[in-house]
């Protein structure tokens, strides 16, 4: 499973750190009917038929390599190796088959990352028994529950674990029916009877290794749903050949894998595949050790995650682009933080939205100042239903945006769509469909088997395709005017998250049927608040946004925008800030922070005919006519 033939970054000023890579190239074919065919000339390498296939390996080769490890009560690190991991997975897939489980009686986990979650997994994988990892926001943060419960009648699960029984309660009692064994790590569910997760374990008998043996590459691993950015969550199936293949391609194109086992510290969620297929799956693959972050990117959590990274140096890091934004002001204040945290880094790597170019450019200056190099900072591009590695960029850019070229042993295809190219993916690694909703399946692929991802590229360089894709925005979002002219939603959003820096965590493009662009922004509150000398610490939130200063600062930003407008697609001429934030029961908003553009438009249709109304209220900031 070696990389195919590598190659080496070269050195800049200021150096480029220097790791291995697989090569930057691609292969277009252009058809006839005006398709592009986009695939690696790299061949994919083989893969094994099942992921354990890499835990039963490195508990070989490695037996006492941490695999998970976890701060405990005392603040130190609990600790598993590769060499404990198998043999808990086994005991645990024994308990598990006894339970009569199955794709049609999967295992539910309400929890998020820790411990016993992963053992769980991979007793479940070991034993060929399905999971499915679902949001803790749809039982800790929802009202209603009602994402929960339906995905309840859609799965069916035959056993559901939650790490805190007594933190869990309300949705296990509301939403669990009482014929499903409930197991817990910690805190029985009050009036509830519930399994103890250390009771789990039964000594391992041939049924386990027969078991073990019959998981091929089309046996169900996971059902993972998706994050519900542009609708109702899908269940998507996950087969071992998907993760497998995947995780092949990865390391293929971030060959330094191979070269030396990965260390990571990750809070990315295991219920989304970018944390729970990528990340794990890249240490269990690469014989890594996984640090479990229990911080956030958010304030007050990241501290939790400052504090780790004192401690621990990774090789690799990943984080949301709001991740590395809450980072910066740690590792601009503290150089020991600083050196700790580039000293042995290979790559940096950013996923799930758009990363505003002045952090990725100071991030990069950061790690000059710490180490005298360049760090790689990358990016990728993929879904729920393609593993979810699809596109990677692994050659340095001045440009946040580029998302690279296709892994190797996939397939894009770039099919028009009125001024746009239309991506669709095809390979090993992309899902057979979604658990019990045919509708959706069929939908989802075209009649040559591509998924249809429903976003848009192009090509960074036309005349030079190895330099990459950019990202072009999603087909579903996009809108016309009353002119008849398209608003590329992707786009516009980044670029006016980009300009009004840092005052903006995310914002909602109107104007579909209208005559010009508008925009509901949803503040960061703190960042404007710094633009209020006088105001009280605490002041609430609508009080800080009306604040002339606050408004002052937005419509000098509109007008700076508009006047680089090259059009009326692309400039705003009406905002208004809003001081409720995005709802996660009203599908305003993924549980990873994700907006969902129609839900809100939909949902706050008033606000939209405010701004748009004959007589704007005293609320909408507008730019000079």
């Amino acid at each position: 499973m070696n990389a195919e033939p590598a190659r080496t970054v070269p050195t800049q000023v200021p150096p480029l750190r220097q790791v291995t890579l697989g090569p930057q190239d691609v292969i277009v074919d252009k058809r006839a009917d005006g398709c592009l065919l986009l695939r690696s000339p790299q061949p994919l390498g083989p893969y094994p038929a099942k992921i354990t296939e890499r835990l039963v390996h490195w508990a070989k080769a490695a037996p006492d390599r941490v695999l998970f490890a976890q701060r405990d009560k005392s603040s130190g690190w609990r600790t598993v190796t590769y060499a404990q991991a198998l043999r808990q997975a086994r005991e645990i897939g024994e308990a598990l088959l006894a339970r009569n489980l199955s794709a049609e009686r999967p295992i539910a986990i309400l929890s998020g990352n820790d411990i016993e979650h992963a053992l769980l997994g991979l007793g479940a994988l070991y034993a060929g028994i399905p999971y499915a990892p679902i949001s803790p926001a749809y039982s800790l943060v929802s009202n209603d529950l009602a994402r929960l419960r339906a995905i309840f009648e859609l799965i069916t699960p035959g056993l559901v674990f939650a790490a805190d029984g007594a933190a869990f309660s309300r949705a296990i009692q509301t939403v669990v029916p009482a014929d499903v064994e409930v197991v817990v790590a910690r805190h029985p569910t009050p009036g509830r009877s519930t399994t103890l997760f250390d009771a789990l374990h039964a000594t391992p008998t041939p049924a386990i290794e027969a078991a073990h043996d019959a998981v091929g590459p089309d046996t169900i691993a996971k059902f993972l749903f998706t994050s519900g950015s542009t609708g109702v969550p899908k269940c998507v199936i996950n087969t071992q050949r998907m993760w497998c293949a995947n995780q092949v391609m990865l390391r293929q194109a971030l060959a330094f894998l191979a070269e030396e086992p990965p260390v990571i510290l990750d809070w990315a969620p295991w219920h989304h595949t970018a944390g729970g297929n990528h990340d794990v799956g890249l240490v269990l693959f690469n014989g890594g050790t996984f640090y479990i972050d229990e911080g956030k990117p958010m304030p007050g959590a990241i501290d939790e995650t400052v504090r780790n990274l004192r401690e621990i140096a990774p090789t690799w890091y990943f984080n949301v682009p709001k991740g590395f934004e809450a980072l910066l002001p740690f590792l601009r204040s503290d150089a020991a933080l600083r050196e700790t945290f580039f000293s042995r880094m290979k790559m940096l790597w950013f996923a799930g939205a758009a990363l505003a170019q002045h952090v990725f450019e100071e991030i990069q200056d950061l790690a000059v100042q710490a180490c005298g190099e360049r760090i790689l900072f990358s990016t990728g591009f993929g879904s729920t239903e393609t593993a979810p590695f699809a596109l990677a960029r692994t050659w340095p850019t001045a440009n946040a945006a580029n998302m690279g070229l296709p892994g190797a042993g996939m397939e894009l295809k770039l099919v028009p769509n009125a001024d746009k190219l239309e991506a669709r993916v095809r390979g090993p690694n992309i899902t057979p469909g979604y658990w019990r909703q045919p509708d959706y399946t069929a939908a989802a692929f075209d009649d040559e088997g591509f998924y249809k991802l429903g976003d848009c590229f192009k090509f960074a360089d036309p005349d030079d395709p190895k330099q990459g894709l950019l990202f072009d925005g999603r087909i579903a979002e996009n809108f016309k005017l009353a002119t008849g002219t398209w608003v590329h939603v992707g786009p516009l959003r980044a670029q006016f998250i980009d300009a009004c820096a840092p005052y903006v965590r995310d914002v909602v493009i109107a104007g579909e049927g209208r005559d010009d662009v508008a925009v509901l922004v949803f503040p960061n509150v703190d960042a404007c608040r710094a633009l209020c000398s006088g105001l009280p610490a605490d002041a609430p939130s609508d009080i800080v946004l009306n604040d002339a200063r606050v408004r002052a600062q937005f419509a000098a930003l509109l007008e700076t925008m508009a006047r680089g407008s090259t059009g009326s697609s692309t400039k705003i001429c009406r905002a208004l800030l809003m001081a409720e934030p995005p709802s996660l029961d009203k599908a305003e908003m993924t549980d990873k922070g994700s907006i969902n553009q129609r839900a809100v438009l939909t949902n706050r249709a008033a606000l939209v005919e405010e701004v748009y109304g004959s007589a704007p209220s005293p609320r909408v900031i507008r730019i000079k006519e």
